[in-house]
């Protein structure tokens, strides 16, 4: 990989970080503990969604971050031509 191709690439990858971090920050410190009692009012599974955030959600968000940052680090990595064979 040449020196342009380095820094695009690892300039993609931090920006796929970057975003999931906002991404996990926003679900579980905003709508778990900030937002909480905004969210206190709209009822979930027999809870309020504050609560549902602060126990359940943060951590359903949080799978799905890391599938997303596979699967996003495999295509980037392909379009860079430093995939697995």
């Amino acid at each position: 990989m040449s020196d342009d191709n380095d820094n695009a690439y690892w300039s993609a990858n931090l920006r796929i970080i970057a975003w999931s971090l906002v991404i996990w920050a926003l679900v579980s410190f905003g709508f778990g503990i900030l937002l909480r009692p905004l969210l206190a009012g709209i009822p979930v599974g027999g809870t309020d969604l504050g609560f549902w955030f602060a126990q359940q959600g943060s951590i359903l968000v949080f799978l799905a971050l890391i599938f997303n940052y596979a699967w996003r680090m495999n295509k980037l990595d392909r379009e860079h031509g430093v995939d697995e064979q």
